[in-house]
């Protein structure tokens, strides 16, 4: 009897590490190595996929990843046992949770990347007063929640690690804003939680555990960063860091886990500590974050999400008991985070929606909600019902803060009544305003010529240009540590403080400033790629630029094609061109100029405009003719019209249903309105009478010996009705399309403009309905 209880009651045999093969007679799900290969790719697989489908709902990535562990659990898939003891057998969960937890530990010194110390001490009084009453409240509310617990599914649990367990679980916020001031007073209370939730009850193991963290960080803070110092002073900008450094640093960070578990605290607290104490300025964190990111966020850190997952059982919540402290749990974690924003927010007078807004995202859990809810669950604190109650919380509250602040707080556009919108205008010599985007180093040249050629040497106002640098914001932590760098001057997306010496792309701008007295002022956008267009549009708004000018998706290769490099900025550029307050210029750069700068003194370039009629084309004509002025510049101007005996004949669309289209202007308007052009000797004016599409296509491609091309993107007239039927990238229009096609071997660069109307383009509004970002069959 004795022998058979024992058999029943016997620990897996430990796995090897790797098997010798299916022919060998192994089953590869037997051996460790490779059933952790194939957790992996399973969790990878559908963590990712889950992400996919949710950012249609705009959902962050931890929404998928805690979605994935759920489904990967016995809440659902684990409800089958076969595939359990196959996929997840019990004898694997010891590599799972240890691969997890190193992730876990790196992803914590990641975050303390993001957080430095020394902005603490500049947190604002506003800012201060929210993230405090962020977590005052709801810790509260959390008092009366764990008391109403652990009398009802959680008894026999240590009263005063529970208290704190709940109150941490719901007054931590993954916002990152206030997330410094809110993480060090979480991270605070939690050390405090696992030193009271140890096996042994006696408080003064308590009390030796907590001062021996204290005591830990206290010699983490006078030792480490001095030399963390003297390492990032050997790494300079733009040379790689040694690999060296890279290592001892990883090693302090494992060397800090290690004494902090031996401790009793969690192994994640000293790398946490580790991150906090790092330098934040020049390349080496930078450096840092981009090698081990990738692979912890990537591949390591979804292993915590299973390892969650296979501990929550959402069965284990059954009758209205269990349901009803579920919705009262969530109530109280929504309550106490928004209702206590709210009310210090609007006394420090911040607007009802912002408040309200600002209350739902300090109500976002997160990962590390995850990382407090296991410590919890490990240290036997929380019991499996109580665990998935507060699982289902976090998912909860996250999920719900994306379509809430969107539905509540839409900011209307502020309506700036500034009066030039166009190039074209009465007074051609008032000053051009100019926003100009970029995505990198290789877009500065070809920028900087077309502001030298822009610039109207005869203009009294001159020109003022805004350089606005795009970047993407995701949940990597280098994202995070650019945001924090960017905000430095108090404002949330734009970084307008100095700069180091080392930036060459102020350098760059600088430099041509300082030739050309032209106004150049770099700013830098730190979005994400659905609203990059919205700052786009409202810094052109605040700014009274009267055209944005963007670079195109696609970038010239060593052979003279274009290739794509990220397509998300095509879908950029055509959200800018409908919502845009000003006219857009989209600029397909064959590299104007050369690579550098071209002085004034030597500039020599021909101009190209290529004129159908409407008012897109007047507006590149406009931007032609200010060119025009630059002694350096000649402009050629082709007007296209058709033989009177063809009229009618080149394309068979029926004008009737196209009525809501101009026709071109006539040739007595058009030399009306630019009588000035024909006085400057640089300008070349002639007309092209066309009988079809293709000798329009061999009239414009026998003007392609010139550096630019300035074409309207919806030019209007029969011609241009017709030369539709051939365009392929609809920001680009008919003639911008045909210049870039592969077909049409081109040098010229080109700039397609659209002019401002007031209203959006029904063209490209018809054409983005009917061509989705999966329908997108461009080739690359």
């Amino acid at each position: 009897m004795a022998s058979n209880a024992t058999a029943g009651h016997n620990c897996p045999s430990p796995m090897k590490a790797t098997s010798s093969g299916l022919f060998q007679g192994d089953s590869p799900l037997d051996y460790a190595l490779p059933l952790a290969i194939l957790q992996i790719c399973l969790v990878v697989a559908l963590t990712r996929g889950l992400a996919v489908l949710l950012r249609l709902l705009r959902q962050p990535r931890v929404v998928a990843e805690i979605i994935g562990g759920i489904l990967l659990g016995p809440s659902v898939l684990g409800r089958s046992k076969s595939y359990l003891e196959a996929i997840f057998p019990p004898k694997s969960h010891t590599v799972l949770d240890t691969l997890a937890n190193i992730g876990l530990l790196f992803f914590l010194f990641l975050a303390g990347l993001e957080i430095d110390p020394k902005a603490l001490r500049q947190t604002g009084k506003t800012a201060l007063a929210i993230a405090v009453a962020g977590i005052a409240f709801p810790f509260a509310l959390g008092i009366g929640s764990s008391i109403l617990l652990r009398a009802t599914i959680s008894k026999g649990v240590n009263a005063s690690a529970f208290l704190i367990f709940i109150g941490v679980a719901l007054s931590i916020t993954a916002f990152p804003v206030l997330a410094p001031v809110n993480d060090v007073a979480a991270w605070i209370l939690l050390a405090l939680a696992v030193a009271l939730s140890g096996s042994n009850t006696s408080p003064v193991v308590s009390l030796w555990v907590f001062l021996s963290g204290c005591a830990f960080v206290i010699c983490l803070a006078l030792t480490v960063p001095p030399v963390f110092k003297w390492m990032a002073d050997r790494c300079h900008d733009g040379e790689p860091v040694e690999e060296t450094y890279i290592c001892a640093i990883l090693a302090i960070v494992l060397a800090a886990g290690f004494v902090t578990d031996a401790i009793g605290i969690h192994s994640m607290f000293g790398a946490f500590v580790v991150g906090v104490l790092f330098p934040k300025e020049g390349p080496f964190a930078h450096a840092l974050v981009e090698k081990v990111e990738d692979l912890v966020s990537g591949l390591f850190l979804p292993l915590y999400f299973v390892s969650s997952g296979l501990k929550t059982n959402v069965a284990t919540i059954q009758g209205l008991q269990s349901w009803g402290l579920l919705c009262l749990v969530i109530f109280t974690a929504c309550i106490g985070k928004i209702v206590g924003t709210v009310v210090v927010s609007l006394s420090c007078k911040v607007p009802f929606r912002e408040a309200v807004a600002l209350g739902f995202l300090m109500n976002t859990k997160g990962l590390v909600e995850l990382i407090v809810l296991n410590i919890g669950k490990d240290r036997k604190v929380l019991n499996d019902q109580t665990f998935a109650i507060m699982v289902l919380m976090a998912l909860f509250t996250t999920f719900i803060t994306t379509p809430v602040v969107m539905a509540l707080y839409k900011p209307a556009r502020r309506k700036t009544d500034y009066k030039y919108r166009t190039i074209e205008r009465k007074n051609p010599n008032t000053q051009l305003r100019i926003l100009a985007c970029f995505h990198g180093a290789r877009n500065i040249p070809s920028m900087i010529n077309l502001f030298e050629a822009s610039r109207g040497v005869a203009k009294l106002g001159g020109l003022s240009v805004y350089a606005l640098h795009l970047m993407e914001l995701s949940e990597r932590s280098s994202a995070i540590l650019m945001a924090h760098k960017a905000r430095k001057n108090g404002l949330p997306f734009w970084n307008k403080g100095l700069r180091s010496d080392s930036d060459h792309v102020v350098v760059a701008f600088e430099a041509f400033q300082q030739l050309s007295q032209v106004t150049v002022r770099s700013m830098t956008s730190i979005s994400s790629m659905a609203d990059m267009h919205e700052d786009i549009c409202s810094t052109a708004e605040s700014k009274r630029a009267a055209i944005i000018i963007l670079p195109f998706h696609k970038h010239q290769r060593f052979d003279g094609s274009l290739e794509t490099t990220q397509r998300d900025f095509r879908w950029v550029n055509r959200r800018v061109l409908e919502h845009s307050p000003c006219s857009v210029g989209i600029l397909v750069d064959r590299g104007l100029g050369g690579t550098s700068h071209v002085s004034a003194s030597n500039v020599s370039y021909l101009i190209t405009v290529l004129f159908f009629g409407g008012p897109d084309d007047c507006e590149a004509l406009a931007y032609g003719a200010r060119m025009a002025e630059h002694p350096g510049i000649s402009l050629n101007i082709i007007r296209f019209v058709v033989e009177p005996e063809t009229i009618g004949e080149i394309s068979t669309i029926d004008m009737q249903e196209n009525s809501g289209i101009k026709t071109s202007l006539s040739a007595e308007e058009f030399l009306s309105q630019n009588r000035r052009i024909q006085k400057n000797d640089s300008v070349r004016y002639e007309e092209k009478a066309v009988r079809n599409v293709t000798e329009t296509i061999a009239a414009i491609r026998g003007a392609g010996h010139c550096n630019l091309f300035l074409v309207g993107r919806m030019p209007e007239g029969e011609l241009a009705l017709a030369l539709r039927r051939r365009s392929e990238c609809p920001e680009l229009g008919p003639v911008g399309s045909l210049l870039t096609s592969p077909d049409f071997s081109m040098t010229a660069s080109v700039l397609v403009i659209q002019q401002y109307n007031g209203y959006m383009s029904l063209n490209l509004a018809s054409d983005m309905e009917e061509e989705s970002p999966g329908k997108d069959s461009e080739s690359s």
